[in-house]
């Protein structure tokens, strides 16, 4: 067992220096001299909400102007075919107005003006004191903004650009809004690999955008600023009244400008003028292969705390394998040896008294007088249903209870089932993240092959299901198939539907589209029930329940008194501070990167897959160790137990989860945070469905391996 654990922890060391790496040769679009680089426009996001906003949907940005690009079939406002993982996570690419030519600087180019009104204007100043960063993608690049580490060694990317700046004159004055309408676009470039470089084509490495605010004033009659490098005031976001259609008497001594209503319509407008700039930068040392390594740079900076908590989780999983080898090694193979020695054999227990001894027991009473056993080699037969025999307690002592069906068995096997349905997709997207398979470039890939892995280990989840419903002694496997399928994936969609309504309200594009949502339908539906059905005929028709190496009693024992730490809650919350304890510091980076580095996920999976393995081992130790307890406690109801102690550690995650929001984050707004938690509650209870099944076969083996001895004589 040692060895194999060195293995596979070698193993996944390797995998964390791929980093999610580009497979070199893949996907690799170069560019000759003079060609157009197409710039689709994506989305804008905020880390202090949840939800976000088409960027071409904007009321206040330059509106598709419907033109084919120069040497391009692609229009301008046409949005680009996503992928379904694409659709969930909120992105709606478009083609843009902006055009870049491989190799041709432009100083300044004028792309438009848009007029807006107050309300447009009200959704600016929102999106802008919100924190709001618009992506814009290059060569499937997002747009990043630039930034240099503390010791100015090195520069790393953080992907985004701001929509504009919230600046305030002094503590106590009302904030001024300034609109970032022109940017500075930087595409650093490398010779292509191969052939395409022989013939002088690029590739692209690199996509910064510095934005910045000028005003209306001092441009030019194309719209131009004067001078671009110089620009004294910024583009503030204020409308002045239009006195002549509001009914407002200005004249008045008690009008106050603040008085203003921002979306009131009096017909005022402003003109905003959008300009850009674009450069062409070589860059010698970056590689094609390594160019998402500049977003992972700031990331880097963390390996060290990585590692540390890598460090802590093989401490405490050493630890609890220790535990669990003297459980295996010395206590129940001593268990195990003296029972034998005791002699098992179909429910008789045979009971040896050593010269010198005086029994316990009495003798039929013959001629009027009880007579006893003196000091005599004696070896007797005796019924362990009819008596109390001191020499057998503890686990042994329930053999003919343990393996008895646990109530609402019903439930349990559909829920074990659905747990090898997750256990199958995590290992798959884990594996795939951590060889490359999975990374940035796939834009949705994460989501979009997790989906059809789910669908496809249907197969699974009916499978287990129905053999675990058959060993609990079911017979209506058809129903059993389809609790297995609808339970957990209908308790999802349903959920999903419901949030999704609420962000609909938002006009968000988080929200999901309802034709997604009709294809999600359909995809379960239609493709993974089947598959279920299939799965769960083969379990149930095909091979069978498991077998149990001894039959359960007719007549079931009653259960002693449970001591205060042994009872279901306690046992829980303690079991499963262990299993949390070993992922909470690598968690802090999880939830940092979903929340507060949007972009950096990847960069995590190597590390992940390392932690992942040792928070399974743990896991399973952890609910042998708590089963071995409860057995020795005469209480044989361990069929839920085990699968509770399995998915305990969700329950201090989902508490973490409560301290992040509160400390961490600074998202607001009632819609935003019901989608955190609720969403943050579904993560938490898909990792305790996974890691309770885990625990739940882990203690099944367990449990069979130690009866199995006892009874093989």
């Amino acid at each position: 067992m040692h060895s194999d654990v060195r293995r596979w922890f070698l193993f996944c060391s390797f995998l964390t220096i791929t980093r999610a790496f580009y497979i070199p040769g893949f996907s690799i679009k170069s560019y000759r001299e003079g060609e157009t680089i197409p710039l689709f426009v994506n989305k804008v996001y905020s880390d202090n909400t949840e939800l976000q906003y088409a960027y071409s949907e904007l009321p206040f940005v330059c509106p598709p102007s419907g033109r084919t690009h120069a040497g391009s079939s692609l229009i301008s406002g046409t949005s680009l075919s996503l992928n379904l993982g694409e659709v969930l996570r909120g992105d709606r690419i478009m083609v843009s107005d902006y055009e870049l030519v491989m190799g041709n600087d432009e100083e300044a180019r004028y792309l438009c003006s848009h007029k807006v009104n107050r309300k447009a204007l009200k959704k600016a100043k929102d999106l802008i004191r919100d924190g709001y960063v618009a992506e814009w993608i290059v060569d499937n690049l997002p747009g990043a903004t630039s930034f240099v580490t503390t010791d100015k060694s090195r520069k790393y990317y953080a992907a985004g650009f701001k929509l504009g700046e919230e600046y305030y004159s002094s503590p106590n004055a009302e904030p001024q809004y300034f609109i970032n309408n022109h940017v500075t676009l930087v595409i650093r470039y490398h010779q292509a690999p191969g052939k395409d470089g022989q013939q002088g084509k690029k590739v692209i490495v690199g996509f910064e955008v510095f934005p910045k605010s000028i005003e209306v004033a001092n441009r030019d009659e194309g719209g131009l600023p004067v001078d671009i490098h110089n620009v004294e005031y910024g583009m503030e976001l204020q409308i002045s009244p239009n006195k002549t259609n509001t009914g407002v008497d200005y004249t008045d001594p008690s009008y106050l400008p603040e008085n203003e209503v921002e979306d009131m319509d009096d017909g005022a407008t402003l003109t905003i003028p959008y300009t850009y700039s674009v450069y062409f930068r070589e860059e010698e040392k970056l590689e094609w292969q390594n160019r998402w390594d500049m977003y992972f740079v700031a990331q880097d900076e963390s390996s060290k705390v990585h590692w540390l908590a890598i460090v802590n989780s093989l401490v405490i999983s050493g630890l609890l394998t220790a535990v669990v080898a003297v459980i295996f090694a010395r206590t129940i193979r001593g268990d195990i040896k003296g029972y034998k020695e005791g002699g098992l054999e179909e429910g008789k227990a045979k009971i040896k008294r050593v010269r010198g001894t005086r029994s316990p027991r009495k003798s039929a009473e013959k001629g009027g007088r009880l007579e006893q056993l003196g000091e005599v080699d004696v070896e007797e037969d005796i019924s362990s249903d009819e008596e109390s025999i001191e020499d057998i307690t503890g686990w042994k002592l329930i053999h003919g209870d343990v393996f008895r069906s646990p109530p609402y068995g019903g439930l349990l096997a559909p829920l074990v089932g659905s747990g090898m349905q997750l256990v199958f997709m995590a290992a798959g997207l884990l594996t795939l993240s951590c060889f490359g398979v999975l990374n940035p470039s796939f834009r949705g890939g994460y989501i979009s092959v997790g989906m059809g892995l789910f669908v496809v280990a249907g197969l699974f989840s009916g499978y287990f299901s129905s053999r675990v419903y058959k060993t609990f002694g079911g017979q209506l496997w058809q129903k059993n198939v389809l609790v297995t399928g609808t339970l957990i994936p209908g308790l999802l969609f349903a959920t999903v539907f419901i949030l999704n309504l609420f962000v609909w309200a938002q006009a968000s594009s988080t929200a999901i589209p309802f034709g997604t949502l009709i294809g999600l339908l359909v995809l379960w539906l239609f493709i993974q029930l089947p598959l279920v059905y299939v799965g769960g005929w083969y379990g149930f028709v095909i091979v069978g329940a498991w077998s149990h190496p001894i039959k359960a009693n007719v007549i079931p024992r009653q259960i002693p008194l449970q001591s205060w730490y042994s009872k279901s809650i306690q046992t829980v919350l303690l079991a499963g501070f262990i299993p949390f304890a070993v992922i909470f510091i690598e968690l802090m980076f999880v939830f940092k990167s979903l929340w507060q580095d949007k972009s950096a996920y990847y960069y995590m999976f190597g590390f992940l897959g390392v932690v992942s393995i040792i928070l399974i081992i743990t896991v399973i130790e952890v609910t042998i160790v708590v089963t071995y307890a409860q057995l020795c406690s005469e209480n044989y109801h361990w069929w839920w137990q085990s699968f509770l102690i399995g998915g305990s550690s969700s329950i201090w995650i989902f508490g973490y989860l409560f301290w992040y929001y509160f400390a961490k984050l600074h998202i607001s707004g009632f819609v935003s945070s019901l989608l955190f938690f609720c969403y943050g509650f579904l993560a938490c209870a898909v990792y305790g469905l996974l890691t309770g099944t885990i625990g739940f076969l882990s203690a099944y083996a367990f449990v069979r391996r130690i009866y199995g001895a006892i009874k093989a004589d």
